[in-house]
C-alpha cells in the first residue's frame, strides 16, 4: 500500500492549482480594499475641507468625477482636486 509517485505528483499539482487560484482571488481582494480605504479616506477629507474650505471660499464639488479622483488617488486626489480649483 505504498504511494506511487503519480499520486503524489497529482497532489503536487493539486497544491500548486489551489496556490495559483488563492493568489489570484487574494489580490484583487486587497487592491479592493486598498481603494476602499482610500476612498473612505478621501471622501473624509474632501468632506472636511469643504466645511473649513466654506470659511475661506473655497469648495470642491462633490460629483461622480471628484468622487472616482479621490476614491482612487486619496489624500493626493484631494489635492490635486484643490490645485485645480485653484488654477481654474
Amino acid at each position: 500500500m505504498g504511494t506511487s509517485i503519480t499520486t503524489l505528483l497529482a497532489f503536487l499539482a493539486g497544491l500548486v492549482i489551489l496556490y495559483i487560484v488563492g493568489m489570484l482571488l487574494v489580490v484583487p481582494i486587497k487592491i479592493l480594499i486598498k481603494l476602499l480605504i482610500n476612498g473612505i479616506i478621501g471622501g473624509v477629507l474632501l468632506w472636511f475641507f469643504n466645511l473649513i474650505g466654506g470659511i475661506f471660499g473655497l469648495f470642491i464639488a462633490i460629483n461622480p468625477l471628484n468622487a472616482v479622483i479621490v476614491g482612487i488617488l486619496g489624500v493626493p486626489g484631494v489635492i490635486l482636486l484643490l490645485v485645480l480649483q485653484l488654477i481654474l
